[in-house]
């Protein structure tokens, strides 16, 4: 991509007040700066235009692999912009005094308007795209005072970057939660400590933060999956702006140019991860970028299928929590969104409604066996396809899209239900299938053998409960219990009401071998001896009840938490959230936990995760305001099921597909 990027080198007058280097959290400091106090903030607009601070402001043009905004520091101002080589996470970098600067991408088919024209010329969906990448251009405007993104005035506080903004937030939220034990302070101290500034603005979590590692890999960076308990928490509190400009800045690097071995996957693809660097340009003077990995950088390569998805998902939760749908009005967005659908609904060769991907590509992303059609990729796909049926902007340029996501929630809700869903009656239905079944009517469809059942299963699950299988693919079921996936199906009605209320009577009377010494396990059971040799390839990371394979997740706590929300069943949250609240601050709030009951924090897991502690404060405020919480998930949506596509005559399918689903729904 060749991008034109704007530099400012600005002359103006610095404020007497310098920067305590000692506090910089760009010094790896755990502690918050504050800039110094300035009537004049800069605030960005929608749409393409030159930068202009002063008379004596000079513009360059300067080529870089990196998208953002791009700024000269001379050697007045060098001392708020240190290359990276000073620091080990530059995870915050300031303006110059007194400045905000948030970078705006336009390109052919983004008008950044804050509300939905009829100027795209999208009459057929499929043919959406992005043409030589896109040009970062940044307009700034002097005013007197400062509008945040949600949409209100704020008086001008002295922290330029707008951290201490959220800071103070966190501590009287909007919704009457109230903080008062000391594990949900320092969690949210933790959790403020984590936020990453680019421009000016906060843009989102690190992964990970904690001090003593001296090899953080990219858990530096910023996971769109990993943020969105973060951004959850933060729009649980009323403080929206990091959730807009995390959005909006992700969607920036929608479009950026990304290649394994020559070869570029589709347009868009959302990154999984971004980073903010300080590249140095010449003597004294640096940038500040966003550099995205599109999976390029990660181990195996593996795009990221679940970044769009939880993309579209954290959107609508943003206009359903702050009730702020500007955001989702906007042309840019509108578009952004258009591309992650074009690449998922996209024709291939596949005969299933289910989303096929590689191994590794959603949160377990080493080789783990889930490569096909993993339950987690399509209850999230579910999800998002639901989130765009509400947001999606309904004109004649967007109808067959619309006509595209009805067809496939219709196809994908009864898919999994009728086939990924296994209790006792189904295993028996299965234990007595016939085999190589030549026939429209055939029952064992996927000519599934009854030698797969494994043997603890028929001794596992109970009575009264069921779950939904972790995979499904010709000649193979993946009887594994992935605990994401399940309540992801919960969450967004994938599952009927009498199926999800399984799920739950399943982990209920399960309790030990799912949620254990620490809420919850990521599948169950691991894969142990031969199996793991060939499943993983001998993984040193996934060896069994450790890491993917079996172990113990506390950020899935949030999860089960919302799905407990949804069912009434409030009780067991509670139970999940005083077994992780008496463990996560004592062992400094660890990624995952070992053994089979999660007893050991893991033996590689990172201490100071992110998503750990935000899943945790999630938690406890869903608990204390379902009212809000219940925007977060789907009801049943009936008139999905009214409106079956099938054509008997031609399909030759002895009973309709909707008919079956519907005979499962509680009414």
């Amino acid at each position: 991509m060749n991008a034109m990027n704007f530099i400012i080198n600005s002359t103006m007058k610095l404020p007497s007040t310098l920067l305590n280097l000692r506090n910089a959290l760009f010094l790896g400091s755990r502690h918050r700066f504050n800039l110094p106090s300035c009537e004049d903030k800069l605030f960005y607009k929608s749409k393409a235009s030159l930068l202009n601070f002063s008379k004596n402001s000079q513009f360059h043009v300067y080529p870089s692999r990196f998208v953002g905004f791009q700024r000269v520091i001379n050697n007045a101002q060098k001392f708020n912009c240190l290359p990276s080589s000073v620091f080990p996470r530059p995870r915050a970098v300031p303006m110059p005094y007194g400045f905000s600067v948030q970078a705006v991408v336009a390109s052919k088919v983004r008008d950044l308007s804050t509300s939905v024209e009829t100027g795209i010329n999208d009459k057929n969906f499929e043919r959406i795209h992005v043409q030589n990448g896109i040009n970062v251009k940044t307009l700034v405007e002097r005013i007197d005072t400062y509008k945040n993104l949600v949409g209100r005035e704020n008086p001008l506080t002295e922290d330029g970057n707008n951290v201490k903004n959220i800071g103070e937030g966190l501590g009287k939220g909007k919704n009457g939660v109230s903080i008062d034990s000391a594990i949900e302070k320092e969690a949210w101290d933790l959790l403020r400590d984590s936020v990453v500034s680019y421009c000016g603005f906060p843009v989102g979590t690190v992964a990970a933060n904690d001090p003593g590692d001296k090899q953080p890999l990219n858990y530096d960076q910023v996971f769109i999956r990993d943020f969105v308990p973060s951004a959850l928490a933060f729009l649980l509190k009323g403080e929206g702006e990091i959730v807009k400009n995390f959005l909006l800045h992700t969607l920036q690097l929608q479009s950026w140019e990304r290649t394994v071995d020559c070869y570029s996957p589709g347009q868009g693809l959302m990154p999984a991860s971004f980073k903010v660097r300080t590249v140095p340009i010449d003597d004294n003077k640096f940038e500040e970028v966003l550099d995205p990995d599109f999976g390029e950088s990660a181990i195996g390569r593996v795009a990221p299928v679940d970044s769009g998805l939880w993309w579209i998902i954290l959107l609508r939760a943003y206009g359903k929590i702050t009730g702020d749908y500007s955001l989702q009005e906007r042309v840019d967005v509108q578009t952004g969104m258009k591309l992650i659908l074009n690449l998922c609904l996209a024709d291939g060769f596949d005969m299933f409604p289910s989303l096929l991907v590689t191994d590794g590509s959603c949160m377990i992303d080493r080789r783990m066996g889930i490569h096909g059609h993993p339950l987690e990729i399509q209850a999230l796909f579910y999800a998002a396809l639901r989130s765009s049926r509400e947001i999606l902007s309904v004109n004649e340029g967007s109808k067959n899209l619309v006509r595209a996501i009805n067809n496939r929630l219709n196809a994908l809700s009864f898919h999994i239900r009728e086939y990924y869903w296994v209790d006792m009656k189904k295993i028996n239905e299965i234990y007595r299938y016939k085999t190589e079944e030549y026939s429209m009517d055939a029952t064992n469809k996927f000519n599934i053998y009854p030698e797969q059942i494994p043997s603890w299963l028929m001794d596992w699950v109970p009575e009264e409960g069921g779950y939904l299988i972790g995979n499904l693919q010709p000649a193979h079921m993946d009887f594994r219990f992935f605990t994401l996936g399940n309540l992801w199906s919960i969450v967004s009605s994938l599952g009927t009401p009498k199926q999800n209320e399984a799920i739950l009577n399943l982990i209920e009377n399960k309790w030990d071998d799912i949620v254990g010494h620490m809420p919850l396990k990521i599948c169950y059971p691991a894969v142990e001896n031969e199996d793991w040799r060939i499943i993983t390839g001998s993984d040193p990371k996934n060896t069994p009840w450790s890491y993917h394979n079996g172990g113990s997740w506390p950020t899935l706590l949030w999860q089960f938490t919302l799905a407990c929300v949804k069912m009434g069943r409030l009780e067991l949250a509670q139970k999940a959230i005083a077994l992780a609240e008496k463990r996560l601050s004592r062992d400094h709030w660890p990624e995952y936990y070992d053994t089979r009951s999660g007893k050991f924090i893991g033996k590689r897991s990172r201490l100071y995760q992110t998503w750990t502690i935000a899943g945790f404060l999630t938690s406890k405020m869903m608990v204390e305001n379902p009212e809000i919480a219940s925007l977060l998930f789907w009801e049943e949506d009936y008139e999905l099921l009214e409106i079956c596509v099938c054509a008997l005559s031609k399909s030759g399918r002895v009973k309709c597909s909707r008919g079956a689903a519907k005979s499962q729904i509680l009414v």
